[in-house]
């Protein structure tokens, strides 16, 4: 758990005579951000766009950093209302806001997802540890010797000899992308974790450990395939004997064409991401700019319908499509802060 930060505190912006100027402008909400909430995130902006007076939301997949990049740019009718992010916001991305006048801001926690390694029906499932998945995709992994050397295995069977002697082949997201920091942290960083060397350099050089635990080979084993998970589904079907990094959105839209593989002995199920048990899942999230919100006509109703159980409770549309809800009393909790627009103290971590 990283230390607590809040959003600096800046001169506060001439509100009045800001919100005419977007209102005027502009009576639609505009949504960026990330890729792996945008399905859930367009469903919610139909069935808004259905049941309410305004217009339905325009919302473009960008990858949660571009999409934070764009949010934090500044307040105004040319920048985007909200953000919708598969990792928690970044502290430099705090500062990154408030200097440019973006104060106050709510974050809105939607549910879970859990991060997979699927691959092609037409293949065997896979059994993979996290260790197994650091090295065969980290950029550098400890030789017998115990000096880190550029990563050497070309071969699933290099990594274990009980794995296949298929080349490693991953589709994944750019480094844009909260799946890519996500699956970094989780998966490359927490089979690193599993060679005490490496995991003490956490204490003692924080800077190398970052750097070791979460770097991705560059040499052709992992394939940056773009903010495009569909894209990445269908090579997939093309290419049995490759590998795709995506959410568990797309892995249950799509079970009838690829399949997840197990990580820890743990399949990537509804039951088991929601329980804690899959070990490479996470909070999904998105952010409200409390300026654009006083002005912008239905951000309000639109927070209101996202939070609703009808959209992510247990019970909800959303989940059909692959959210796994939050618990009920985190949701009660989300609901309250998010009518309120309560600009949250954040803390890395679920």
């Amino acid at each position: 758990m990283r230390s607590l930060f809040t959003f600096a505190l800046l001169p506060l912006l001439a509100a009045g005579a800001l919100a005419p100027s977007i209102a005027s402008a502009r009576d639609q909400i505009r949504i960026v951000g990330s890729s792996t909430v945008y399905p859930f995130a367009t469903v919610v902006a139909e069935e808004f766009g259905r049941g309410s007076s305004f217009k339905t939301p325009i919302i473009e997949s960008t990858g949660t950093g571009g999409g934070l990049k764009l949010f934090c740019a500044g307040v105004g009718v040319d920048h985007p209302d909200i953000t919708n992010a598969s990792r928690r916001i970044k502290a430099s991305e705090v500062e990154l806001c408030g200097g440019n006048g973006v104060e106050k801001i709510t974050e809105i926690r939607i549910g879970y997802d859990g991060i997979v390694m699927a691959n092609s029906k037409a293949s065997p499932r896979t059994n993979l540890t996290l260790r197994q998945i650091f090295l065969a995709l980290a950029k550098e992994i400890p030789a017998p010797s115990g000096d880190l050397i550029p990563n050497p295995n070309k071969t699933w069977k290099d990594v274990d000899p009980s794995l296949p002697a298929t080349r490693i082949e991953v589709l994944g997201p750019p480094p844009t992308s909260g799946t890519r920091d996500a699956f970094n942290e989780l998966a490359i960083e927490g089979g690193c974790k599993t060679f005490p060397d490496l995991a003490a350099l956490k204490k003692t050089d924080k800077n190398l450990y970052k750097q070791v635990c979460r770097s991705v080979r560059e040499d052709g084993a992992y394939v940056e395939a773009g903010e495009n998970d569909n894209l990445i589904v269908q090579k997939l079907v093309s290419n049995p004997n490759a590998f795709g990094v995506f959410g568990f959105s797309f892995l249950d839209q799509n079970a009838d064409r690829i399949q997840g593989s197990t990580v820890g002995g743990v399949e990537p199920t509804f039951d088991d991401i929601s329980s804690g048990d899959y070990p490479v899942s996470r909070s999904l999230f998105f952010y409200v700019k409390n300026a654009h919100a006083q002005s912008i006509p239905g951000i309000r109703e639109y927070i209101t319908e996202f939070t609703s159980e009808a959209a992510t409770g247990d019970e909800g549309y959303l989940a059909d499509r692959g959210l796994i809800p939050a618990p009920e009393e985190i949701r009660k909790k989300v609901r309250a802060d998010a009518a309120s627009l309560r600009a949250l103290e954040l803390a890395s971590g679920h």
